[in-house]
């Protein structure tokens, strides 16, 4: 039986985690024995970890031209020297992603901390964010849909995530800030606990030299009204990942707008829950965005 902390795995969560669909690895197994895996006693395929490295590594050969049939003949020792190769000569996000995915399966702090400290010598962080931790979040809430990773896994991440946000925040709000027309009030709805998202656009906004008031997770309505109190005008963003639940998000602009929308005052919102919301009935202070690049884009 596999455990929630995996260290096993099924040829879907091999699906999941590489892109590479069960077929296909199935193919790969059966013409090129490219991966072994061990059998349960009613002949169920399961995978270490060594196996799932070894087809993260596989794939990226494969997407950067190499055959299959030809990598098959490769060692095992020359398939990863390969994959050395090509991030050194091509700084391959796709490899960075693999390696967070394994670090998060493997509960790995060192090969996270390797792979970050390797991604910052050749981009900025806030490039490091845009082309690899958001691909890479958006993925962990597809493996966690799917249960190819426990809460365990996905908080693991997360944290070592937020503490790189961290470090880059810290590093902005030392300075004084050179925009005064408005402030930032970030906040998440109540029980929404996906704080990343928010985080980083704290620092996109310190970025462009705005003060930012971060209340973070799980926040009432009422709570955010004692702001106007201190600064005015206000721009409260709400970023809303899995609450409210689609069928409550329009009341929850609404309680939002009575509470503390006026001249000057906007609400903005972003997140998978905020495409639900229904722009035709609110005003022109409250705004949608897709992306948190469209939504830094109109600061």
């Amino acid at each position: 039986m596999i455990n929630n902390i995996k260290n096993v795995f099924s040829i879907k969560d091999l699906e999941n985690l590489s892109g590479i669909k069960a077929h296909t690895i199935r193919i790969w197994e059966k013409r090129y024995n490219v991966l072994q895996p061990m059998r349960t006693d009613t002949n169920i395929r399961l995978y270490d970890l060594a196996s799932l490295q070894k087809l993260l590594n596989i794939t990226l050969l494969h997407e950067y031209g190499y055959k299959i049939s030809k990598i098959a003949t490769y060692s095992d020792d020359k398939i990863p020297a390969l994959v050395r190769e090509i991030i050194s000569s091509k700084n391959a996000k796709n490899h960075a992603i693999s390696d967070f995915k394994l670090a998060m399966m493997n509960f790995d702090q060192d090969l996270f901390f390797a792979t970050y400290n390797w991604l910052v010598a050749h981009k900025s962080f806030k490039e490091v964010f845009y082309e690899v931790f958001i691909p890479l979040m958006q993925e962990m809430g597809l493996l966690w849909q799917t249960g190819t990773i426990s809460p365990a896994h996905e908080h693991f991440i997360s944290y070592l995530i937020k503490q790189k946000l961290l470090v880059n925040i810290e590093k902005l709000q030392v300075l004084k800030c050179v925009k005064t027309d408005r402030v930032f009030v970030l906040s998440l709805p109540l029980n929404e606990i996906h704080e990343l998202g928010l985080m980083f656009l704290h620092y996109e906004i310190l970025l462009k030299g705005y003060k930012v008031v971060y209340l973070g997770e799980s926040m009432p309505t009422e709570s955010l009204k004692e702001l106007k109190n201190y600064f005015s005008p206000i721009v409260y963003i709400s970023y809303c990942t899995v609450q409210p639940v689609r069928d409550a998000v329009d009341a929850y602009v609404s309680e939002m707008k009575e509470v503390l929308i006026d001249d000057t005052t906007q609400l903005w919102y972003l997140g998978h829950m905020a495409a639900s919301i229904d722009v035709r009935y609110h005003t022109e202070n409250v705004r949608v965005f897709n992306s948190i690049s469209e939504l830094v884009e109109n600061i």
